[in-house]
């Protein structure tokens, strides 16, 4: 007989609490494959795309697009026995008969459990389906105990009808299959406002058609119509974690914020020159490259500025790497990327890194796990012809640099006014963990890197 298994949503990253479905790539009736990208979701910072666990054939997509689910809520349900009696269990492997296994997706691992992303696996034997209202518990059971007969069978446990209203941590779910869903949502009519004449309250087509058709109710007008002149957005995903990160950091750490302004002549000259070297030729060498490169270099000097504040264990802590977070502006909103072990690249290494990161993060493809545990932030205003600001500091670091725009202007040097390539640097520090003194000699040596790239070698 057919065996069900519904897919929780998996905790893609360390402390991932919820996400958005955003486009399913599978649909009720269609066969799957082990690690065969099923849905793809959009949790706090990045868009993931997840394997299924199992081989089998889709029953049942439990969330919609758009639809924000909690880690742990079944998100899908799949027959993994679809020709009917259930295949005897495979012998074991060599691996498994050591006590051993490789651990992949779908494979069963020592305990009977099987293999799926990130730590889950449900035990092995046949799914438990949430019981059908008005049913006797004990009705499958019997159909399976009895031996065959002519007789007509009763009816399978397949999910044609869902039993009650789902009641999820996200939400009241209307009951209706998937194909009654995508016609309301095709039509732009909302499930939660009807009531459905199936068995059990289950919403079917006719009622979709019939709410299409029904005359629509006389508007009620009000004194002040300003019903076109607003919009409300549900604050979730990227703009909700964002929110959060910057509250939590505004209110927990005490932030001081610093500027200079740097004549930045001599860096752009040697970019200029570095772009004609065949070593540098097809790299995009940006004035952030050389700032990354100046930071990681100025981080050695005042080691504080890399270091993280640990409220829990009453300690500072002090890295010996430098993992850079570049701020960037996505369709999907503010993300912070991080470059691992810049300290350990060369400005050539950084520069194609920091390449790399920035199409990524346009795309919406960076990792959770690439947006973790960052040392030190850049955010580079300049691109949007802003000169400075006062950044708010990532959780968990302790400073962040504002780059910003490089301008023509007018700068006394040796005496005379000459027209000099010009930018205005802005560094927020946790005053906890960094002092004036440290925040200043920092930010003047990050300065003096750009001013003249030659001080590099006395580093």
């Amino acid at each position: 007989m057919p065996q069900y298994k519904q897919f929780p949503l998996p905790d893609t990253a360390e402390g991932l609490t919820e996400a958005e479905i955003l486009t399913w790539h599978v649909k009720p009736g269609d066969t799957v494959k082990v690690n065969q990208i099923i849905v793809e979701i959009e949790t706090a910072k990045a868009a993931v795309e997840l394997p299924c666990p199992w081989a089998g054939v889709v029953t049942e997509l439990l969330a919609e697009p758009g639809q924000t689910v909690e880690v742990g809520v079944p998100i899908i349900t799949i027959d993994t026995d679809p020709g009917g009696a259930a295949a005897p269990a495979p012998a074991p492997v060599a691996a498994e008969a050591n006590g051993t296994s490789s651990g992949k997706i779908g494979e069963e691992m020592p305990g009977g459990r099987i293999a799926t992303l990130v730590g889950y696996g449900p035990k092995s034997g046949t799914a438990k389906r949430r019981a059908r209202k008005d049913t006797p518990a004990a009705a499958p059971a019997a159909a399976v105990a009895t031996p065959p007969a002519p007789a007509p069978v009763v009816a399978p446990p397949a999910p044609v009808v869902v039993a009650a209203p789902v009641q999820t941590p996200g939400g009241y779910v209307p009951l209706a299959k998937p194909p009654v869903r995508k016609l309301a949502k095709d039509l732009g009519v909302d499930l939660h406002a009807l009531t459905g004449s199936g068995p059990n309250g289950v919403i079917t087509r006719e009622d979709v058609e019939t709410a299409v058709s029904a005359p629509a109710a006389a508007p009620v007008q009000s004194v002040v119509d300003n019903g076109s002149r607003e919009r409300r957005v549900p604050i979730k995903g990227v703009r909700k974690a964002t929110a959060q990160a910057m509250v939590d950091s505004a209110f927990t750490a005490p932030h001081v914020t610093e500027f200079l302004t740097v004549d930045v002549t001599p860096m752009m000259e040697l970019r200029a020159r570095l772009k004609n070297a065949p070593e540098f030729r097809g790299v995009k060498l940006t004035p952030l490259a050389f700032c990354a490169k100046a930071i990681i270099l100025a981080a050695r000097r005042t080691p504080d500025v890399n270091a993280t504040w640990d409220a829990a264990a009453n300690e500072i802590v002090y890295k010996d790497y430098v993992h850079l977070g570049i701020a960037a502006a996505t369709p999907r909103g503010l993300v912070v990327p991080k470059v691992r072990d810049a300290d350990r690249m060369s400005l050539k290494e950084l520069a194609i890194a920091l390449d790399e990161l920035a199409t990524v993060a346009r795309e919406g493809k960076t990792s959770p796990a690439d947006m973790m545990n960052g040392t030190i932030t850049i955010t580079n205003v300049g691109v949007f012809g802003v000169d400075t600001g006062t950044p708010i500091l990532n959780p968990g670091e302790s400073a962040i640099l504002a780059l910003g725009a490089i301008r023509d202007m007018p700068w006394v040097v040796d005496g005379e006014i000459k027209i000099r390539k010009i930018c205005q640097l802005a560094l927020s520090f946790d005053h906890r963990v960094v002092d004036g003194q440290q925040g200043s000699q920092f930010l003047a040596d990050v300065g003096a890197l750009l001013a003249e790239p030659g001080i590099a070698m006395t580093y």
